[in-house]
């Protein structure tokens, strides 16, 4: 695929750190002790059914029973506390990651476009130690944007002319298609119900990458 620059998603497409997001906004839930969460217990399984969302609709999701304002105070919470916890702890990086970065990176600028809070990225980064195989990234945390809007930004700041967009969820496809750049599907993370007419290419293992780009 013929493209100068390649921008990734996080979540589901570098690494998933769904166990430990998890165990990180339950403890955080718990330390509240507000009595219309007692019955709430967040698991891995609810972290993954919710990547890709924009932070408050994640709110939305995980706590219908708070008001649009205690929602936001407890996303706050468990979002900050989640980065400390990232940053030590991280996620399980897809195998063969490094390798592939690497890789691209000779011939392409890398840069990563996802919709999480600020601070995410870099506990990434800070767990990994891989920023100094990216030029720019960008987040729904600094834009309050949809992921499309934030990968026109990252690509105007940069002054990126030709990209293509690899995530792994129906919405990362939808924000590259209305982004006007092609999709690159990352197979093997956390998506369903993908619009295979919208895909340009798809990958089974992030090692494909380094195939389909060159």
């Amino acid at each position: 695929m013929n493209a100068e620059s390649i921008i990734f998603d996080l979540d589901g497409t570098l690494w998933d750190s769904s166990e430990n997001v998890a165990a990180s906004w339950e403890e955080t839930v718990r330390s509240l002790g507000n009595p219309l969460l007692k019955n709430v217990h967040i698991t891995g399984e609810d972290i993954r059914g919710v990547m890709g969302m924009t932070m408050d609709e994640i709110a939305g999701r995980l706590f219908p029973m708070l008001s649009a304002t205690k929602q936001y105070e407890v996303l706050e919470l468990c979002s900050e506390e989640e980065n400390n916890f990232l940053a030590s702890k991280g996620g399980v990086l897809y195998e063969g990651i490094e390798e592939t970065l690497s890789k691209l990176s000779e011939k392409h600028r890398l840069f990563i476009v996802s919709n999480c809070q600020t601070g995410y990225i870099e506990a990434f980064f800070e767990y990994c130690g891989l920023e100094r195989l990216f030029t720019d990234y960008l987040c729904w945390g600094e834009t309050g944007k949809s992921k499309d809007i934030t990968i026109r930004q990252i690509m105007e700041r940069n002054k990126v002319t030709s990209a293509a967009y690899v995530g792994d969820t129906a919405g990362d496809c939808e924000a590259a298609f209305k982004a006007g750049i092609p999709f690159v599907h990352a197979a093997y993370g956390f998506g369903k119900n993908m619009p295979e007419d919208k895909i340009a290419a798809s990958a089974r293992d992030i090692r494909e990458l380094a195939e389909i780009f060159g």
